[in-house]
This record gives structure tokens, sequence and C-alpha cells, in this order.
């Protein structure tokens, strides 16, 4: 989410992680580009389900909204379009290494490629561009040979250039990227070795660095290099490799694919097209996808009380169990917010089972640690916020409070604002006077970009969409430059110095079991502070027409994947 070239940087996204070593390894032969400008990631990218309006400044964008009832629709059988409902807005960045846009994640998986790129379910990394995964996870350079006849949507070959150019700017200490937060601290560069050959080079060994390489999606340097070709990413332009390229982007109504023809990589299209239409409100998502004569095959993001009236005219309904939480963000800069054991009390008395029954129907879990209960590193935290109002009522007393008025701030996601009375009745109970506020996201955080003032802020969050290690998702979170650290006015806390220390022990240490060992020693302290932590972690619902599609496998985090699914 970059704009004209320039090297100065603004407040909104500072890097996630400190910089341990050295800047990006360059080839002599690839010539720099100036480092471009920095808009904050979450007021373009629809983070956390919203997102700001954009100009359609694309060739290929209409000059509005067009109708999502018959646009990039025809054909039948085999040369059908497949026809997808997205709960996300589609006006969110499309830049690569910025966004976090549900939307715009899931489309450039179909549109770009990584060096290696990973399963959506598994998560495991396979050959993409390059042509194989390392043989030696633990090395410090990694080497890729690219693909032969590898071409991007324009028809140019793709180079070892264009890998350096992606790298280079991902890593580039004026830039800071959101990708730059999950490369930076083991990432020392990437170098040219002839056209078609480039290596990595670590900072240390580093083997969960392979299944990040499908964050660093390769983008032509012929594109992106010319003057705006930042901005046009922020609002759609998007040219990669991919085996489906864009064919139209029409902001907050639908973008539309087909097949990319050229493509010889390891997943090739099953649709001849494709359009994703943007549904936020959950009403008309839910009707495109149900009756005979419905307009869509599938849809993502399904209400959970739709669930049995969808599996009733034949849909089938899965869900996937992840990170997908809500969340409690603390000013601690705000008393009596400062208060660990305010914190922790607040905690303590919300009914977290009832939201879990009344709210999500069931889908869900009550947080027991940062990590939910599937997440490979997952241990329960030593600290588990579990029901209990008298311990609540101890704690504020031994801080000194009574009295308290809390205006909840919230973000208006349809299954957020569906847990929050159970929180007022909670906090109510225990004497805190609470006031809901939900709003617009991405007014919540304009809020939190601008630095106002606010007390407790409550909203969603889903960093599996980045991937599913522990060091990947606590560094999204927490970290002394992390943008959320910012929003919470912590990271000058000594405990906070204390933790982000133990985190950059666990990135480096070099033995699993050990390191697995460091980081549920630091989610303990995370848990114990309660500054940004989970209230309850639930399943979000894909919903599909198995008459028509075979091959699709539910997702634990925003968005669709239909690289291995083909028409029935």
């Amino acid at each position: 989410m970059v704009a004209l070239p320039t090297g100065r940087r603004t407040s909104y996204l500072p890097p996630h992680l400190p910089d341990l070593a050295g800047g990006p390894v360059r080839d002599d032969v690839t010539r720099e580009v100036p480092a471009p400008a920095r808009r904050s990631f979450l007021k373009y990218s629809g983070a956390l389900g919203a997102a700001a309006v954009l100009p359609p400044v694309l060739a290929a964008c209409s000059g509005g909204p067009q109708s999502t009832n018959d646009t990039g629709s025809g054909g039948s059988g085999k040369d059908a379009t497949l026809t997808a409902v997205i709960g996300y807005g589609n006006d969110g960045s499309w830049d690569p290494a910025q966004t976090a846009s549900a939307f715009a994640m899931a489309a450039n998986n179909h549109i770009y490629e990584g060096l290696l790129d990973t399963d959506p379910i598994t998560r495991v990394p396979y050959p993409a561009l390059g042509t194989r995964v390392p043989a030696d996870p633990r090395a410090t350079t990694w080497r890729f040979s690219l693909r032969e006849g590898a071409t991007f949507h324009d028809g140019r070959p793709v180079t070892a250039d264009d890998v350096v150019f992606v790298f280079d700017r991902i890593l580039d200490p004026r830039t800071p990227t959101l990708a730059k937060g999950f490369f930076e601290s083991w990432l020392k560069g990437a170098r040219k070795v002839d056209a078609n050959t480039v290596e990595l080079v670590l900072k240390f060994p580093f083997p969960d660095g392979l299944s990040r390489l499908t964050l660093a999606k390769i983008m032509p340097r012929h594109v992106f290099s010319e003057p705006g070709a930042w901005d046009r990413a922020i609002t759609g332009l998007a040219v990669g490799s991919g085996p489906y390229r864009q064919s139209a982007h029409h902001p907050k109504s639908n973008t539309t694919f087909e097949a990319f023809t050229a493509y010889n990589g390891p997943r090739p299209p099953a649709f001849k097209r494709m359009n994703w239409l943007t549904i936020v409100d959950a009403a008309p998502r839910v009707a495109k996808i149900s009756g005979s004569d419905a307009g869509a095959q599938i849809a993502d993001n399904i209400p959970y009380a739709n669930i049995p009236r969808l599996e009733q005219g034949g849909l089938e309904v899965a869900g996937g169990a992840g990170m997908n939480n809500l969340f409690l963000m603390f000013n601690t800069a705000r008393r009596p917010f400062d208060d660990v054991r305010v914190r922790q009390a607040l905690h303590y008395a919300i009914d977290r089972q009832k939201m879990v029954q009344v709210a999500l129907k069931g889908h869900g879990t009550p947080a027991s640690s940062f990590l939910n209960e599937a997440n490979p590193s997952y241990r329960r935290a030593r600290t588990v916020y579990d029901h209990d109002p008298g311990r609540a009522k101890a704690l504020l007393k031994a801080a000194g409070v009574s009295g308290l008025k809390v205006n909840l701030l919230a973000v208006n996601v349809s299954w957020i604002v569906d847990c929050l009375p159970t929180i007022k009745a909670s906090w109510d109970a225990i004497g805190v006077e609470t006031t809901l506020a939900p709003q617009e996201t991405t007014a919540v955080f304009t809020k939190m970009d601008q630095k106002q003032d606010y007390q407790v802020v409550a909203a969603a969050s889903n960093p599996n969409q980045f991937g599913l290690d522990a060091d990947l998702i606590m560094h999204y979170n927490y970290g002394p430059q992390n943008l959320w650290m910012g929003y919470t006015r912590w990271a000058g806390n000594p405990v906070a110095q204390q933790l982000f220390a133990a985190m950059d022990r666990a990135t480096r240490e070099p033995d699993p079991a050990k390191k697995k060992t460091l980081v549920q020693d630091y989610i303990d302290v995370v848990a114990e502070q309660a500054v940004l932590y989970p209230v309850v972690h639930n399943e979000l619902m894909t919903a599909w027409d198995p008459r028509r599609l075979s091959g699709i496998r539910a997702q634990p985090y925003p968005g669709i994947n239909v690289l291995q699914a083909k028409w029935a």
C-alpha cells in the first residue's frame, strides 16, 4: 500500500519487527527503484473485515459498481462461470505485500505465485514458481530455479530480476510493508544468480520461513516499478503468473477472473471464468446461494443461524476451527487500564461459555491461550480466564477501582455484534457500567491510526490468513514496533520489553522442541498481561452446492480457495 516514490516514513505502519542485522543483499546487476511512500495498511486493506472506499482507476474498472446479478456470467456446462459470494469488501488494497483484506488475499492466491506456495488447509509448502522445495530447510542459503516457461499475465517471462525486486521491496528499511514483519527478522536478502536462478540468504537457520514464502508474491518488475503503480495496486491492479488473471474489477461490487491459458504450473485452472461478488450483509449473501435459482455456487462467512436451512436445501456447509477470534484491546495509557488487575478482572467477568452457546450457536471455544487449540504450538496458558465474577470483583477492589464506566468501542462485524450483549451483561454484573459502541471497522481503526483516546476495543482478527506458525502469529500481534502495540500504548512497559526479548530468542532458537517451549512460555506472559487477548475462537463457515462443485475444502480463515476444485 504504497504511493509515489519517496524515502519518507509515515506514522501509520511501522515495521513489525526490529532490524536484527544489516540490509538486504542486492545483486550488482539489479537496478534499485525508489522506495515507495507508505499508507496505513488497515485503512486500505480491510484487515478486519471492512475496507475504505477507493476510486476505480484501473482500465479494467467500470465507472461505478456493476450489477452483481449478471456481471461476469455466461456459458454452460464446463464453460460456465463459477460465481462465488465473498462476505468481505473487494475495495481494500490488492498489493500483496501490504494487504490483509480477506477478499484480496483470497483472490491474489489465484492470481499470483510465490517461489513456494502453501496448501490452503495443511499449509505445507509446495513448489510454485520455484521448481522444488529446498532439500535442507535448516540451510542459511536457499537456491531456487524458476519454472521454465513461466510468464506473467501480460506475456512477459518471469525472471530472477522480478524475484529480487519483490524481496528488495519487502526488506527495504524505508518501506514498512506488512510483509516486512514476516521476513525481516530472519531473511537477509535475495540475490540473482542468473536470469532464472535466485538465492535467498538467511540470517540464521529458519525452517518456518519456507511456508512464509507464499506471502512474497512475485510481481512483474516492469509493471510495478513504473511511477504510480503501487497506487494502482492498492485500487486493484493485479498482474501475476498464477492460474487466473483478473479480467475486471468493480470496487464494492465484484471482481472477475479468466483462466490464464499460458499457465504451466502445478495447480492449473479448472474454471474458464469466475465472478466473485462482494456482499458484506449477511441476508443478501445467504439469499444469493439459496434456492433452486441460486445465483452462486459457493459462499463464505455463512451465519450460524442459516446453516440448517442451507443444508436442507441441498448445500454442504462446513467450517474450520482456527485463529479467528474476538479480542479485547486495552488503552494502557489510560487509567485504570494500565493496571493488569483491571484488565484481568474484565476478562474473568465474561461468561464465555454463554457467548459460545448464544451468540456463536456452539461454533466456538473459549480462549485458553492466545493460540487456538488446533495450533501445533498450542499449550493451555498459565492464566485462563474462566468465568469467575467473584475473582473479577476482588481484582477490581485490589486495584482500588470502583464505579468504573467503560465505553466499549467495537467493530460492527455481524458475529462480533452478536457477542457484545454477553460482554455488557457480564461487566454490568460486576458493577462495571458498560456502554456498547459498535461502528464501521474503518471508523474504529481510523481512530486508532489517529491516536484518538479510547478505553477498550472489541474486534475480530485471524492471523491464519498469513500462516499457522506461532512465531508469525505472535509477531503479527506483538513486537516493539508492532502496529497493534502502538494502538495499546504498551510497548514501553518493562514487561513488554522482556516479552519482546523472549520472542526474539524464540525466533532464533534452532531446536524445534526448545523453540516451541520458548513460544509457549512467552505466550503465558501475553495471557497474564491481557493487553490484546482473545475472548473466544470461532469457526468460519463456507457453503457450496456439491451438485455443481467438487474438491471444495472449507478453510478456517476468510475467503475461498478453488485451486483444487472443479465442476462436479
